[in-house]
């Protein structure tokens, strides 16, 4: 079910017997409608300031943000789910026990730096937070035995910024494709009609109000494949890809990983000179991703991903 503006939808993968989670609120359709505007509030900055030694004033440090926390107060409604009072007591604790075990997420709990996904339209602008559940806490109520019960919740983000909740893919070839060139016959003086697309080949649009993060897989074969953001950045590893052989860089806060088809940690292989994980973002604008390495056959190639971020929704 696609996202109605103003809905909000929790979701994360399953673990083992622990279930996963697709739970769709903040609307009358759904049966769990905000009472309440939703609330973000942005965490305190944890400032490198040290007094200047034997003078007035502070000397000014690196700083850091925490991460952003989202409040929301939920009428879990299930007035018209039974003709009877008894009928409407009982669907209510169902609803909530449903909303309970979601906000619990024990499938996200017993592992290590794994996110939830929680995604909303607001403005008509599909956006995604990564983070988890925390709070969860229904307010005893008279009204529960009438179907109704108001429930406070948070959802702590892992950094403060909201991604596009559509994904941006972009591929790479290490080889470009060969040029048509002037097809006749031709006639002088030469002309050029037409306009020009203005986007060479590579380059793409990275949206959004700030950097993000690419995740970046280099397919075989090649031998000590680079990706290039030209004027920015490029990362090496020191490495070979056979024909069905592929590395993904993520340097993303919840993964920081290299991994060599999936399973195998190749983060050591970076050259030196590459930048760390958490330095590698893309800068908005207009950008021009380059593969390069050696293939001898030309098929190698890459596929950068990213999100556009937005310090607000």
């Amino acid at each position: 079910m696609s996202l109605a503006e103003g809905e909000w939808k929790l979701s994360y993968s399953s673990n083992g017997v622990h279930p996963g989670a697709a739970f769709t609120f903040g609307t009358i359709r759904t049966g769990y409608y905000l009472t309440d505007a939703f609330e973000i509030t942005y965490g305190d900055i944890d400032t490198g300031d040290t007094p200047m030694p034997r003078a007035d004033g502070v000397r000014f440090g690196q700083d850091w943000k925490s991460a952003a926390t989202i409040t929301f107060e939920v009428g879990v409604d299930a007035v018209d789910d039974a003709p009877t009072q008894h009928g409407r007591h009982g669907a209510n604790l169902d609803r909530l026990s449903v909303m309970g075990q979601v906000w619990d997420a024990e499938a996200l709990r017993l592992r290590f730096a794994t996110p939830a996904v929680l995604s909303t339209v607001q403005g008509g602008r599909a956006r995604r937070f990564y983070g988890r559940p925390r709070k969860w806490a229904p307010a005893a109520s008279k009204l529960t035995r009438q179907g109704y019960t108001p429930v406070a919740c948070t959802f702590v983000c892992q950094d403060d910024t909201a991604y596009d909740e559509v994904e941006q893919v972009a591929r790479i070839d290490i080889q470009p494709p060969p040029h048509p060139g002037l097809v006749g016959p031709l006639t002088t003086p030469l002309t050029m009609t037409g306009r020009s697309k203005g986007v060479v080949q590579g380059d793409r649009i990275v949206g959004g109000t700030k950097p993000t993060w690419p995740v970046i897989t280099i397919y075989g074969p090649i031998t000590q494949p680079a990706c290039e953001v030209v004027d920015w950045w490029k990362v090496n590893l020191d490495l070979t890809l056979d024909v069905g052989e592929h590395v993904v860089i993520d340097p993303r806060p919840w993964a920081r990983t290299v991994l060599r088809n999936g399973n195998a940690s190749v983060a050591g292989l970076l050259y030196r000179g590459s930048p760390r994980l958490e330095d590698l973002r893309l800068p908005v604008g207009r950008q021009d991703f380059v593969l390069r390495g050696t293939d001898a056959t030309g098929t190698a190639y890459m596929t950068v991903a990213w999100r556009d971020a937005y310090s607000h929704l």
